[in-house]
């Protein structure tokens, strides 16, 4: 008999009707690849959340094991790059949505999609990070590639209680960064001065209609909500907008592009080439503090990704949720 292994599998019937199931499959079950690896961690995003509620149509292939990143060890290759043993990292690639992601305990995918994991970093760590912190990391890189530097003034973080704006805020203090955490959860304020953030201001004040152009208040942002961080940006400034947990419309006008020089830098995390990949993960081995990294973080096993899928919609988690297989 093949040897099986737990799955989350994601069904959906004649009348489109989704259901979420733990089953059990074997390799042969799999989708095709060159690399198969043992998954030993994985994590639980926003997007994981939409997929397993169905709150939106992230799933495009069905049936679908979901889950869009994972770290673990290669158990067999037929890639150049990569040997039995190697300790490696998948985020994006459309994992998850249109191949069979991390939410099983084997996964077979494309060479080209992984990366190796750092020197020091366990596959609990990596997965700490996922693809929330490699998104805050892509996000800094492209601020600073802005000249969007410390000296310039502060930076907003929104959804700053989220996955991505933890590890942003985290990530942004340790650099010298004044950062200012937009969240909604007046709650989570002495969470967000922990991780670093030097002012922490209710989601209210950016979710309120805006003048096209509003007072200047930072110097650049790290925008996962979509909201009026545009117009309150100062003059040539710049916000990486990488989430849309806010919605999908973009409140703002030509104003703070044409009379502050204002930039909108998009950060897509998904195709991003594996050098730039390989980047953000170098700066994340040298750029986050591993004990911040555990205080943002919370751990649950195989069982509980469906719970926490359903409660990171409903805006009840905190940080990171990291799963160790």
């Amino acid at each position: 008999m093949p040897e099986t292994f737990k799955a989350i599998l994601v069904s959906r019937d004649a009348e489109k009707k989704q259901s979420v199931a733990i089953t059990d499959l074997t390799e042969a079950d799999l989708m095709e690849g060159d690399v198969t690896v043992a998954v030993e961690a994985t994590t639980v995003n926003y997007k994981d959340g939409l997929a397993i509620s169905g709150k939106a149509p992230v799933i495009r292939r069905w049936p679908l094991v979901p889950g869009i990143d994972f770290a673990g060890t290669v158990i067999s290759s037929s890639h150049a790059d990569w040997r039995t043993g190697d300790k490696v990292i998948l985020n994006g690639w459309g994992v998850g949505e249109t191949h069979f992601g991390a939410y099983a305990e084997r996964a077979r995918v494309k060479g080209d999609w992984l990366v190796p994991l750092p020197q020091g970093m366990s596959p609990h760590d990596a997965m700490a990070v996922g693809t929330a912190g490699y998104t805050a990391m892509l996000c800094v890189i492209a601020l600073e590639r802005h000249g969007i530097v410390p000296e310039r003034g502060p930076v907003v973080v929104t959804g700053a209680a989220g996955g991505v704006g933890s590890v942003a805020v985290s990530i942004l203090s340790s650099l010298g960064y004044h950062v200012v955490a937009s969240t909604g959860r007046s709650a989570e304020s002495s969470y967000l001065t922990d991780l670093g953030a030097s002012e922490v201001i209710s989601r209210d004040e950016l979710a309120q209609p805006a003048k096209p152009l509003a007072k200047e208040r930072w110097a650049g942002g790290v925008d996962a909500v979509g909201s009026h961080v545009l117009s309150m940006t100062s003059y040539g400034g710049a916000v990486a907008a990488c989430g849309l947990a806010g919605g999908m419309d973009l409140p703002t006008s030509v104003a703070p592009f044409i009379l502050r020089g204002v930039c909108l830098l998009g950060i897509d995390s998904v195709m991003a080439p594996k050098t730039v990949r390989m980047e953000a993960w170098r700066r994340i081995g040298t750029d986050l503090d591993l004990q911040k990294l555990a205080n943002l973080s919370t751990t649950i096993g195989f069982d509980g990704i469906i719970d926490a899928a359903h409660d990171i919609v409903e805006g009840k988690v905190r940080g990171r949720v990291v799963v160790d297989m």
